[in-house]
């Protein structure tokens, strides 16, 4: 292979090496750890049969770093982020008594200070007022030419990496249909209140892994921490490796309880998956799981053969010791026994013969048991008693 074909092949590898490394929370652009938005439209109830309104986007303005957001500057357009809102024509009667729209779920924004959000309505407004004789009729709602490029509202929300915020943009019909005196027109002046809440948390941890036999230190095994969220549209997981120093966080988490679910980077490797349970989350908070979550070495196996030609009735176990309690196998018809499940480490295996068999029990120390390797004691010779 020439050079230019190994640079090929190693810069997208160092490019993406490099995207997934990157973790600086000072910076301002959209990454896999940026705070996500979600914006729902509700309505406080006005006495009409419906109000149309056609949607066309939401959009968002973050103040720059000086801390000027131009929001005095009704004809500046620059700033302003669209959060690719779902457009149609809704009826913002339909979303009273705890309904709502939604309108942006989970958009990624910058981290700082979310200082205006703009709801940029379209020319497609209809109210329908019941008439006379209970008839219903449907009227154009015209809309002011200042307002046409969309209704803004301040909010200035601090907005922080990780964590995922709910705004809840409250559209007051009854203070935004104005009709106009002898003119007959209906026009739309919407009111519209936002509050925010962060609809999420965040979970920090670390995972170590368990030291192998024969060895003094944990070595760095490479993980993947992830939490299953329940969701009336799906349930979703959220996840994350660790780093060199073994440490996750998981962004995002809706407030409740988890199980955080560890598994090696290499599900070949020695090691098995694990949890930690019932780890509570609070939205706007950070929970910080204090004890590292250790991954267990897989574990090994035992087994070996009695060459012994047993009488009719007699029986021999292979058992070892394992956390104070005996785990053991009795040979099949070959003579042969195997123990598994066995916690890789340095064991003591005995061999034992049924009482009155005129054989003597048999023991093999120092035997040492690797992750997801069957040790083989060979064949094992009895003696009489």
């Amino acid at each position: 292979m020439n050079i230019l074909n190994k640079l090929r092949l190693i810069l997208p590898l160092l490019f993406l090496s490099f995207l997934i490394s990157c973790n600086d929370s000072e910076s301002s652009e959209i990454n896999k750890e940026a705070p996500t938005i979600s914006i729902r439209l509700v309505d406080n109830p006005g006495d009409y049969e419906a109000v149309n309104v056609e949607i066309i986007d939401v959009m968002i303005r973050m103040e720059d770093e000086s801390g000027d957001d131009n929001s005095e500057d009704t004809e500046d357009e620059s700033g302003w982020m669209s959060l690719e809102a779902e457009s149609g024509i809704v009826n913002l009667l339909d979303f009273t008594g705890g309904f709502s729209k939604v309108l942006v779920e989970r958009f990624p924004i910058p981290v700082g200070t979310l200082s205006q959000i703009r709801l940029v309505l379209g020319n497609g407004n209809t109210i329908v007022i019941e008439g006379e004789n209970n008839q219903s009729e449907t009227f154009d709602l015209k809309t002011p030419s200042g307002q046409q490029s969309g209704l803004k509202v301040k909010v200035n929300a601090v907005i922080e990496e990780g964590f995922t915020y709910d705004f809840i943009l409250d559209f007051d019909v009854e203070k935004s249909i104005v009709h106009a005196g002898n003119s007959g027109n209906i026009i739309l002046k919407p009111v519209i209140y936002a509050s925010a809440e962060a609809s999420s948390g965040i979970i920090e941890g670390s995972v170590s892994a368990a030291i192998k036999p024969g060895e003094d230190s944990s070595p760095n095994v490479p993980a993947i921490a992830k939490v299953l969220v329940s969701d009336p549209d799906g349930d979703y997981e959220i996840s994350a490796f660790t780093d060199d120093n073994g440490a996750f966080a998981l962004w995002g988490v809706p407030g409740g309880t988890y199980d955080v679910m560890i598994s090696p980077a290499d599900e070949e490797g020695d090691y098995n998956g694990t949890s930690a349970s019932g780890v509570v989350v609070i939205n706007g908070e950070i929970t910080s799981l204090t004890e590292p979550i250790v991954l267990p070495l897989k574990p090994g196996a035992i087994t070996g053969k009695v060459l012994n030609e047993l009488a009719e009735g007699v029986t021999v176990t292979g058992s070892i010791m394992v956390n104070g309690s005996a785990v053991t196998d009795n040979v099949d018809e070959n003579g042969i026994f195997l123990i598994e499940n066995v916690p890789p480490g340095v064991y003591t295996v005995t061999i034992t013969p049924s009482e009155g068999s005129g054989l003597t029990e048999v023991l093999q120390n120092n035997i040492q048991i690797n992750p997801d390797e069957t040790t083989d004691l060979g064949g094992i010779t009895l003696p009489s008693s």
